[in-house]
């Protein structure tokens, strides 16, 4: 489930549809299927996977449009763009500082919010950075992939 939010307000396809304005962007039915496709879906969605979801709304919206409104999000501070080695970027509403868990099989992003005071680059080790802010990110097996692989491992076990 991915929640569009600045702090703790989610905002709604209708809420977002009037940032657009403001910003004096374009509202088109696309944009408000995106709007809709993203409220509530909290699982750092990839471009490719909203507009999977989108085409299945509407067969002719374009990859473009669903980059280009990702991307007008993000620059109004609405998404943050990740990088979390999935092998595409996500797009997360939480802006607020928080982790991630990373499922290595198959890719799924989680948030975790958890605070790690004590995660700063020593002295010296700064290599001419600005520090602002630090970010973990866990490495793991989700919960649906342990399953898989307990499943086919008593399977496995059942045919020997």
């Amino acid at each position: 489930m991915l929640c569009v939010s600045v702090g703790n307000a989610v905002k709604t396809p209708a809420e977002l549809t009037e940032l657009f304005r403001v910003h004096g962007l374009k509202v088109t039915p696309q944009r408000q299927c995106i709007f809709r496709l993203l409220h509530g879906n909290e699982a750092h969605p990839t471009a490719d996977s909203v507009y999977a979801a989108a085409r299945a709304e509407m067969p002719t919206i374009s990859l473009k449009t669903v980059y280009q409104t990702l991307n007008d999000l993000a620059e109004m501070g609405e998404l943050q763009v990740l990088d979390v080695g999935t092998g595409a970027g996500r797009f997360d509403p939480n802006v607020g500082a928080h982790h991630h868990l990373v499922c290595e099989r198959c890719g799924k992003v989680r948030d975790v919010n958890v605070e790690f005071p004590t995660v700063k680059v020593p002295r010296g080790k700064e290599q001419g950075f600005r520090i602002r802010e630090a970010e973990v990110v866990f490495r793991g097996v989700c919960d649906e992939c342990q399953t898989e692989t307990n499943d086919s491992n008593k399977e496995r076990k059942a045919h020997a």
